[in-house]
């Protein structure tokens, strides 16, 4: 039974996976590799936690009580030495396979046998994750979306030898979340990514060639589609560094043009305006309300 949870990587992501198992009864150890960023997390959870106390909506509101209750079960800590408890961990690093494949190398040794992995990957195979670990069989996809207290989805993908047992832990798990499991096969970008990345990109396509402005596209993907984001607001939201990552993904796994990057989305990644993150993307948010850059 997953009592102990770990979660590896306080960004935006990591401290909402947090968030969410601690309202939800979980003792967390949330790490990072900078004491900043961890700090920078736990100001944020409390943050949105007490969003969640003054909430209007009955099903998300909470008592101050129960986010006092939230915030002692998240211990945050440096590196990866306090996992050795943990039933589970959860990894939500960069969405760099590099990145992943190293975490994981230095995170098993750590664990006891019977720990489950998870990755929060969006895009990377879940068995080549799985393999460059010493439990292929207790290793699986949670991919979780952002922002994670208010998304009620979790996709839950297996690799090719994740067994039934850690699926069904994992599938419970998402359960006692109040998350809604939608499995996934193991293919680049899995389902939500595989048709929302490709509809983004063509979006900055459709800025790149000058079909539209970047307010003239959101507008009209919000009033025309009905969609409650534009998507290039949506794609600084993400991170355009993540876009272009699961573009890649995508782009080097299936082979097929389709899926190219646009070569906007690359200069502006180059630029380091990578979103609503760094104050800039296709928007600019360094003033009280967003402009479009273009």
């Amino acid at each position: 039974m997953i009592q102990k949870i770990g979660v590896i990587g306080a960004g935006q992501m990591g401290n909402g996976i947090a968030h969410v198992c601690a309202l939800n009864g979980f003792d967390v150890v949330l790490s990072d590799i900078e004491a900043g960023q961890l700090e920078k997390a736990m100001k944020s959870i409390e943050r949105n936690l007490e969003r969640q106390v003054h909430s209007k909506r009955d099903d998300h509101r909470i008592t101050d009580a129960e986010k006092k209750a939230a915030l002692g079960r998240i211990h945050p800590f440096v590196g990866l030495d306090h996992f050795g408890d943990r039933d589970l961990v959860i990894e939500a690093a960069t969405e760099k396979e590099e990145v992943k494949v190293q975490i994981l190398k230095e995170l098993c040794p750590v664990l006891k046998p019977e720990a489950i992995v998870a990755t929060n990957t969006s895009s990377i195979s879940i068995t080549r994750l799985a393999a460059v670990t010493d439990r292929p069989a207790k290793f699986m996809g949670m991919h979780f979306m952002n922002p994670v207290p208010l998304m009620q989805l979790v996709e839950l993908i297996r690799g090719l030898a994740t067994d039934e047992e850690t699926y069904r832990s994992i599938k419970e798990l998402t359960e006692k979340l109040h998350k809604t499991a939608a499995p996934a096969e193991d293919f680049p970008a899995f389902i939500v990514n595989r048709i929302l990345l490709p509809m983004i990109n063509e979006a900055v396509y459709t800025l790149y060639e000058g079909v539209g402005t970047v307010e003239a596209i959101d507008t009209a993907m919000k009033l025309g589609a009905n969609h409650p984001m534009g998507p290039l607001e949506l794609a600084d939201f993400i991170g355009l560094d993540t876009c272009l990552a699961v573009m890649q993904v995508l782009y080097d796994g299936l082979a097929d043009s389709k899926y190219r990057p646009c070569p906007l989305l690359v200069k502006y990644v180059e630029a380091g305006w990578i979103g609503k993150k760094a104050g800039r993307g296709f928007y600019d948010y360094s003033g009280e309300k967003p402009i479009p850059t273009r």
